[in-house]
């Protein structure tokens, strides 16, 4: 880890949730040394963590939240984490998708943050199933008083379904509407990705539901960062070499980045080295 007195409580807390991941567990100690903060700033950050359900504390650290493969964190949960991974992972998504197209936003925090890039998007058509996302561009095509619509708003089609706690709409309804349609690009966002179990939810009618986005899709962007990694939820619904394209941030070990690379044929690191991106094809 970097010693760096500046860091944001943002970053800080990051860093400190991938090394409770990496070594499966932390003392406090050790993390005033390589952080160079005081025992307080450490302690507020591990009761921080915890609030978040993503460490368990113990006498003199924390030690890794072991989830039941069927456990689905809420959204305002998801929305706490890697903040500023998943900014960057929607702003260089956002570039991959062509003005006029038709393209298709899965439910989830990450998508939830390329909903606000694609606003800059002209003439989209957007399928999404997720009510936050799709309130994201109604929000802004309200006009303000006196003023007209903003052209080359995108039309936002919202799928019916049943309510998830990440605010996803799924089962027959959610799956009919997306059987009848066909997108250029899929935006898809996942609770776990991983070499032998592919992408994968704790939701098993979520699953469904995202094999359908898949089948109608021309190409396939996972956005997801770094921590999704070696997740694997109760339920796989694509495989690795059902995905174009991997967006994910810099935090992901180059050696996970080297092994991803012989399963699927596009990996963009967001924010990472020029030579690590993809054209948006």
């Amino acid at each position: 880890m970097s010693e760096n007195q500046n860091l944001l409580a943002e970053q800080r807390r990051a860093l400190i949730l991938d090394e409770v991941r990496k070594r499966g567990g932390v003392r406090v100690n050790e993390l005033t040394r390589r952080l160079n903060v005081s025992d307080m700033t450490i302690r507020r950050d591990l009761d921080a963590l915890a609030r978040q359900g993503v460490v368990e504390k113990v006498h003199g650290g924390a030690v890794p939240v072991v989830e039941a493969s069927t456990h689905e964190p809420g959204f305002e949960a998801k929305s706490a984490l890697e903040q500023g991974a998943k900014e960057e992972i929607a702003r260089t998504a956002a570039a991959m998708a062509p003005p006029g197209s038709a393209v298709a936003l899965s439910g989830g925090t990450t998508t939830y943050a390329l909903a606000r890039h694609l606003l800059d998007v002209p003439d989209l058509t957007v399928v999404t199933n997720s009510v936050r996302v799709a309130d994201v561009f109604h929000d802004a095509q309200r006009p303000a008083p006196g003023r007209a619509a903003r052209p080359g708003a995108a039309t936002v089609v919202l799928t019916g379904g049943v309510r998830t706690p990440s605010d996803a709409l799924v089962g027959p309804v959610a799956d009919r509407a997306i059987d009848s349609l066909h997108f250029d690009l899929l935006f898809l966002g996942v609770h776990g990705i991983s070499a032998e179990a592919g992408l994968s939810t704790p939701n098993l009618a979520e699953a469904e539901t995202n094999r359908r986005f898949v089948r109608a899709a021309r190409r396939v962007v996972v956005v997801a960062d770094h921590t999704k990694w070696g997740t694997v939820g109760l339920s796989s619904f694509a495989a690795l070499d059902e995905v174009d394209t991997f967006v994910t941030d810099a935090g992901l070990d180059p050696a996970v980045r080297e092994e991803i690379g012989g399963y699927l044929p596009g990996l963009v690191v967001a924010g990472g080295p020029p030579e690590e991106a993809v054209s948006p094809g």
